[in-house]
């Protein structure tokens, strides 16, 4: 029986010490890069925002009156410099989109510039020549160029809910 058992004793400890090479696969996992963002209002993320031009497809479709829900990407143009209650972004081919903040619940740095990530309702509107001329006031405009203005203006236009301006 000491026979056996030193046996299997000798088997065991000489299967253990045998060389076995294991190959494995390191895998490179794909690492979205993390982008950072000021919010503004309504929490939201950048998942599944249009660009510019996707944006303007949907404009383009659009008569005044029509309203669709909406998440896009843009650059910033121009910010109310009296208290960043508006924005204006530009989408390409000299078309600029106006942004406002749902019930003024919130609103960007004077300062804001470069991207941002808008969520709300994409609308198109005729603008009229008093509230053209406000904005014009609101953005520091000359009173030449205020002046100006005379004719109504058809206008892209999106009420945000929530905004992430790029850091």
């Amino acid at each position: 029986m000491k026979k056996i058992v030193l046996f299997f004793a000798m088997s065991l400890a000489l299967a253990s010490c045998k060389n076995k090479k294991e190959v494995t696969e390191n895998k490179v996992e794909d690492l979205k890069e993390e982008i950072a963002y000021a919010s503004f209002g309504m929490e939201i993320n950048d998942a599944d925002a249009l660009s510019s031009d996707g944006m303007m497809e949907h404009y383009k479709g659009m008569k005044a009156g029509d309203t669709i829900n909406a998440k896009m990407t843009g650059k910033i143009n121009e910010v109310c410099s009296k208290k960043g209650c508006w924005m204006t972004l530009d989408m390409g081919n000299d078309k600029e989109v106006m942004v406002r903040f749902k019930d003024y619940g919130f609103f960007m740095p004077l300062n804001a510039e470069g991207e941002v990530v808008v969520n709300g309702k994409a609308f198109v509107e005729e603008t009229s020549v008093d509230e053209l001329r406000h904005y014009a006031e609101d953005a520091g405009k000359s009173e030449e160029e205020i002046a100006a203005i005379t004719e109504p203006k058809f206008e892209y236009k999106f009420l945000a809910d929530g905004v992430l301006l790029k850091q």
